[in-house]
This record gives structure tokens, sequence and C-alpha cells, in this order.
């Protein structure tokens, strides 16, 4: 039999260990690596070949979202699962639109994370039950309606906030932005918002989902 091959991206090591040995001890799944986290990911991708990646969705330096905009588009064949402890709709929606196939809440049974795996790897996407709902109708809408135009296109921006966009597009958390601009976090937070507000979108990893194409990969 084939085995479906799984890189693991998890930044807790006890609890990357210990899904890696539940993952091996089928008969059908195999994890051909584990890491936990950083630049190094995309390459691990490109090296190791996997079927199916598991990322957890809190992993420090805040740039999942962009490793899973840069999988998506560089290898569309590999399906990402995000991984998450009490994940927000939002946060699902964000991670549907740069790529992720599918959710697993970190109090899931072992019955349900070898499922979603195994349901991800055919091709389906799959979300925890109490996330479905209209949710993937949400996101064809929205992306619909961003389609129809750049949201940069019209919009002005100063030479600051694009400069706090490009840091945010490459994964750098509020406190990072602030050293690398030398500014406080409360500067920082207030250029976040008025960014935004300018394109109309909601949060830090939206910003990070838009922007990420424009950057070289790591």
């Amino acid at each position: 039999m084939k085995r479906i091959k799984i890189l693991l991206v998890e930044d807790n090591r006890i609890l990357r260990d210990g899904i890696r040995d539940l993952i091996n001890a089928q008969s059908d799944l195999v994890v051909v690596s584990s890491t936990g986290g950083g630049h190094d990911t995309v390459e691990q991708v490109r090296t190791m070949k996997p079927h199916v990646v598991l990322m957890d969705l809190g992993l420090r330096g805040e740039h999942a979202a962009r490793i899973v905009s840069i999988l998506a588009r560089e290898m569309p064949h590999v399906r990402v699962i995000g991984m998450g402890l009490i994940p927000t709709q939002l946060d699902i929606i964000e991670f549907v639109e740069v790529g992720a196939a599918g959710f697993i809440l970190k109090d899931a049974t072992v019955a349900e994370v070898l499922q979603t795996i195994r349901l991800v790897a055919k091709g389906s996407k799959v979300l925890p039950p109490p996330l479905t709902g209209s949710l993937f109708t949400h996101v064809v809408d929205r992306a619909l309606r961003r389609a129809k135009g750049s949201l940069t296109g019209a919009v002005r921006m100063t030479k600051r906030e694009r400069e706090v966009i490009a840091l945010i597009a490459e994964g750098m958390s509020n406190k990072q932005i602030a050293v690398e601009l030398n500014l406080s976090t409360y500067t920082v937070k207030s250029h976040i918002h008025n960014i935004l507000e300018k394109l109309a979108l909601h949060s830090r990893l939206e910003i990070a989902s838009h922007f990420s194409d424009r950057l070289p990969p790591p």
C-alpha cells in the first residue's frame, strides 16, 4: 500500500513528537519530516515532497499564512491542513483563502485527526463540524468581490504604511516591526489600523496573504 507522506510543522516539541508517533503507527500514513517551523519549511516541502502538510496555525513569528500562500502558489498539489486550539471563523476563512484545504482542532479525537488527513489527501476540503455552516459560501463571495479589482490600485499609501505592509508580509510581529523601523509598538498598531481601513481588510493575516506573493521565496 502506498503511504500518504506528511510533513509536520508544529513549534511545540512534545506535541510534535506525539503527533508524529501517532501518525507513524498507521499503516497508510508516514511523517517524512517534522519541524518547529521557520524559513526552511518551504524548502523542506520541496525536498521531501509530502502529499500533506500539517501546519500549526499559531507558529511563532506569525508567518504561517505566508508559508501556506507560498505552498499553494508554488506546489498546489501539496495539501495543507491547519491545526489550531480555538481558531475563529475569520482565522479559518483567512487560511482557506491563502490555500489551506482542511483544519484540525487540537482537542480533536485521534479518529478525527486521522480521518481529516486521509480525506484531505484524497482531495476533500475538511473543517471541524462547529465551523462549517455557510463558511465556504462566505469564502467564495469574498474572493469574488476582491477579484473585481485590485485592493491597492486606487488606494494611496504613505511610505511608512508600505514599509509596515512589507514587514507584515515577511511574517514580522508588531514588536519586531517596531524595532526594525525604530517606532513604538503603539505607532505600529496605528499604522496597521490605517492600512486595514484603507484596504477594507480585517486582520494582519489578510494583509500578509495579499502581499506575500510580491516577496521572493525564502
